[in-house]
């Protein structure tokens, strides 16, 4: 496939490249061509996306957005586009510019702009485009390239295009990685203290069994995940929490002791490990680095894979210092406050630094649902998280996407406030995922 433009910039290149492989497998990609006489003369598909009027292909007119370098606010109307919402029309074989339009969302242009924040200073996703114009529970870039394929093929009968399946990818937050166990008995005792003050006597009870060994620990879930993914086939990804303090949001289980070690080192065998950066590390460099230096020694191999604490990162100082501590894939890419998808994309994607205005080497994955959001954020009942997973199944399985949720130890485990949670993914990953296979 042949796509003249009269110049070729590093946002052309980037959204050309990733709707490149995309739509086509490795060995058939999109080539951007600047010579105009060449491209008229050349046979075989071609997209002209330019504003000039060049016979026998298809025409995609641009918008100025993937020829400039700054950034700066844009007016934004949205419209109705088989039954979907779009951005940025033109004139030609296709309603809108698509290539811009998919740049400006997954590049989370908005983001770089004067925004608001929420109460945890993080971009609010009430200021998105996607929250305002009600397509935030939609993957909307792959819905347009399956509308583009329709449009190539009228055009193109005889090309040949990729057809992803869908992927499944089950990730795990490990906040704290034990209720009670491995605690110390400093933060048992003032635990203990703590519950007795608010007469919570079940729960100081529940403590003692599970410290004098009569009873296991309610976020101990890990035999029970491992059981689960061998049935349905899936290999999971964790995240484990690893501040060297225990302060704030950071109430991991300590590192310095067996109980987390002895986890880590379990999970590097066999699953996916990365970091959680903890929220402290986000003020601090020196953190971020002692925290990817733990993990890295007690796994025993280097990691690559990272996850924002409390989705805690601000574009583009987060991703920056990820790259500079050796983070090829970050796994943060949606809101803390709401499940949907941050970057209107079910697939994954290079990072491109809308600030340096260069294509980066970290992969981001961008998640759909996370159960601290459905729980905590929208108040969901697990009969209600369950209709949304399955809506997230389904739209993303419709575009042969990738859906990547999120769960909690501590959500999943015998904790009486979350009664049903666990029930809820059991059934989705052995009444849906499982039959995928």
């Amino acid at each position: 496939m042949l796509l003249f433009s009269p110049h070729i910039t590093p946002r052309l290149s980037y959204i050309v490249d990733f709707i490149s492989h995309e739509l086509f497998d490795q060995h058939t990609p999109i080539t951007i061509a600047t010579d105009v006489a060449a491209f008229a003369a050349a046979t075989g598909p071609r997209i002209n996306y330019s504003p000039h009027d060049i016979p026998g292909c298809f025409t995609l007119r641009p918008i100025p957005l993937l020829f400039e370098s700054t950034i700066r606010p844009i007016d934004i109307e949205c419209f109705t586009f088989n039954d979907q919402k779009a951005f940025f029309p033109t004139a030609g074989d296709f309603p809108f510019d698509l290539f811009s339009a998919a740049f400006y969302l997954i590049s989370r242009y908005e983001e770089y702009l004067p925004h608001d924040k929420d109460e945890y200073g993080r971009y609010a996703h009430t200021g998105s485009l996607a929250w305002r114009e009600g397509f935030l529970d939609q993957p909307l870039i792959n819905s347009w390239l399956k509308e583009f394929k329709t449009a190539l093929s009228v055009y193109y009968p005889d090309l040949v295009f990729r057809y992803p399946d869908f992927k499944f990818i089950p990730t795990y937050d490990i906040d704290s990685a034990y209720s009670y166990l491995h605690k110390g008995w400093w933060r048992n005792t003032g635990g203990a203290l703590k519950a007795i003050a608010a007469g919570k006597w079940t729960q100081v009870q529940e403590r003692i069994g599970v410290l004098q060994d009569r009873t296991g620990d309610p976020f101990d879930i890990y035999e029970w995940l491992d059981s689960l993914h061998l049935y349905c086939r899936v290999r999971p990804y964790y995240f484990f929490l690893a501040a060297a303090q225990c302060k704030g949001v950071d109430r991991n289980t300590p590192r310095s002791g067996a109980g987390l070690q002895d986890l880590v080192r379990y999970y590097s065998i066999g699953s996916r490990v990365g970091i959680h950066p903890s929220w402290q590390s986000g003020d601090q460099d020196s953190l971020l680095k002692d925290e990817i230096e733990w993990i890295n020694k007690v796994s025993g191999q280097k990691i690559i894979r990272s996850r924002q604490h409390y989705i805690r990162f601000t574009l583009p100082m987060t991703y920056r210092r990820l790259l500079q501590y050796g983070i090829q894939q970050d796994f943060s890419m949606g809101y803390g406050t709401i499940n949907g998808f941050r970057a209107s994309v079910a697939s994954s994607f290079y990072w491109y630094d809308l600030e340096k205005d260069e294509k980066t080497g970290l992969r981001i994955f961008p998640f759909c649902f996370m159960d601290a959001n459905a729980y905590y954020e929208q108040h969901y009942t697990p009969a209600q998280a369950m209709s949304e997973l399955l809506h997230y199944y389904r739209v993303i399985k419709k575009v042969g996407g990738i859906m990547i949720t999120i769960w909690h130890n501590s959500i999943l485990g015998s904790d009486a406030e979350f009664a049903g949670w666990r029930e809820v993914y059991k059934i989705f990953l052995t009444e849906e995922i499982y039959w995928m296979h």
